[in-house]
């Protein structure tokens, strides 16, 4: 069997907070033993289940990565672009059946988003990770 395939698909409207969440979710990828993963940008948190959808499309991943931010203070669309990219990025999973994880920090305030991107509180760009990795290796033991 081959080594699993990743790709992290990462919306870089602030691009500090997705530099953090990608590393977090290369270094799971890495302690894994998975080949480094490819990485993705898209402009913001809409896109990243249309990236998304096209990556697992594709039959080279075995899972992807979807990291990226919504700050409710700095946009009057917040609950829109964060239900929209939870539920696209859950479509993608559940249509392809490739995992697609939800690494998106959806916070109030920037000082939130940095505790929750490998400050303080947690790193979502690891839990995203993990996330992928833990329904990979449910599919793999299905497959055997």
């Amino acid at each position: 069997m081959t080594d699993p395939r990743f790709a992290i698909v990462a919306a870089t409207f602030y691009r500090d907070l997705a530099d953090r969440l990608i590393a977090g979710a290369q270094a799971v990828l890495a302690e894994s033993g998975a080949p480094a993963a490819d990485v993705f940008e898209v402009p913001g948190a809409f896109e990243l289940p249309m990236a998304a959808s096209m990556l697992a499309e594709t039959g080279r991943y075995d899972g992807v990565v979807c990291v990226g931010a919504v700050i409710r203070g700095e946009t009057d669309h917040y609950d829109y672009v964060c239900g929209e990219a939870a539920r696209g990025i859950q479509d993608v999973q559940l249509r392809t059946g490739v995992p697609a994880a939800f690494g998106v920090l959806t916070v109030d305030t920037m000082e939130q988003a940095i505790a929750r991107a490998g400050g303080d509180k947690r790193d979502s760009g690891r839990h995203a990770a993990e996330a992928v990795l833990s329904l990979v290796a449910i599919a793999r033991a299905l497959r055997d």
